[in-house]
C-alpha cells in the first residue's frame, strides 16, 4: 500500500515566503482526497533561499515545488521542482474559490492581472513587474513619508472625506509629491486616500486590458488593505472574492501543482 505522501507548494516572493504542506492518503492521489497539513509564512529576508530551507527543515516532505521570484534558485538550492507565478496562482484560486474568472495579485515587487477561463485555464495575464509603482512596496514607501507604518496606511485613508490628487506613479516622484503636498498643510487622510485611488485606478486598467470578467479573487499582501479592497470592488464590474490567508494561494497552487505531477 502506497504510503501517505507530504507535497511542499513554496511561494518565494520579494517580501515573504509562503509554503503549504498538503498531505495525501494512502492509495489517493486526486486533489480532493488531499489535505493543507499545515501552512507558513515568513519574511523573505537578505537571504530568501536560507529561509526557505529553515521552513522546510524539521519537516518531512516528498516533494517541494516552487514558485516566485526565487523559483530557479529553490530548483538549484532546495532541489525544487518549479512551477510559474501565473499557473500557480491560477491553480490556488480555483481550489480555493471554483467560481473565480479572474485573479488580482499585489505583492511586495509585483502586480498581477489573470483571466482564467471557466474550466480554470488561464486565457491572458499582465504582469507588472518592472517597476515599484501600484505595488506593496510603493505604498510601504508612501506610508514611510506619510509617518505611517504599512498596516495604518488602509486605515487612515478610509478615514478621509476627499482624496488628494496624486499625478506620479513613479516611487521616487511620488514620495517627492506626498512629502510637497504635507509642507502646504494637506491632510495625511487625503493623501493617502489619493495614493490608494491612483493604484486602484492602475490595477483596474489592467484587469481591463486582459479583459477579466466575473468573480475576481484578491490574493497577495495587499489585499489585507481595507481602502485597496474597497476600492478595487466599486472600480471592478464583477463580485470581489477573499480568502483567509491571501498570501498563500501561489504556494497552495504550487503543491497543488506537484499532486498533479505525483499522479
Amino acid at each position: 500500500m502506497k504510503r501517505t505522501s507530504v507535497i511542499v507548494g513554496l511561494d518565494i516572493g520579494s517580501r515573504t515566503i509562503g509554503a503549504v504542506w498538503l498531505e495525501t492518503c494512502p492509495g489517493n492521489g486526486s486533489t480532493g482526497e488531499s489535505r493543507i497539513a499545515r501552512s507558513a509564512l515568513r519574511d523573505s529576508g537578505s537571504d530568501p533561499q536560507a529561509m526557505a530551507a529553515r521552513l522546510l527543515a524539521g519537516n518531512s516532505q516528498d516533494l517541494v515545488v516552487a514558485t516566485g521570484y526565487g523559483r530557479r534558485a529553490a530548483a538549484e538550492c532546495l532541489g525544487a521542482q518549479t512551477i510559474t507565478e501565473i499557473k500557480a496562482y491560477a491553480l490556488g484560486a480555483r481550489h480555493l474559490c471554483p467560481q473565480t474568472r479572474a485573479i488580482l495579485d499585489m505583492g511586495g515587487q509585483d502586480t498581477k492581472a489573470i483571466a482564467i477561463s471557466a474550466g480554470g485555464d488561464v486565457e491572458d495575464f499582465e504582469m507588472n513587474d518592472r517597476c515599484a509603482a501600484g505595488t506593496g512596496r510603493f505604498l510601504e514607501v508612501m506610508a514611510h513619508a506619510l509617518g505611517l507604518g504599512i498596516d495604518e496606511l488602509g486605515e487612515v485613508a478610509l478615514r478621509a472625506d476627499s482624496a488628494a490628487q496624486v499625478s506620479s506613479m513613479c516611487t521616487v516622484f511620488a514620495e517627492s509629491e506626498v512629502v510637497g503636498l504635507l509642507h502646504r498643510g494637506v491632510p495625511r487622510e487625503q493623501i493617502a486616500l489619493g495614493l490608494h485611488e491612483a493604484v486602484a485606478r492602475r490595477t483596474l486598467a489592467m484587469l481591463r486590458r486582459v479583459d477579466a470578467t466575473g468573480p475576481l479573487l484578491f490574493a497577495g499582501g495587499v489585499a489585507r488593505n481595507q481602502a485597496m479592497w474597497c476600492l478595487v470592488a466599486s472600480g471592478y464590474d464583477g463580485p470581489l472574492l477573499s480568502v483567509s490567508e491571501p498570501q498563500l494561494v501561489g504556494a497552495l497552487g504550487a503543491a497543488l501543482h506537484g499532486l498533479e505531477v505525483e499522479q
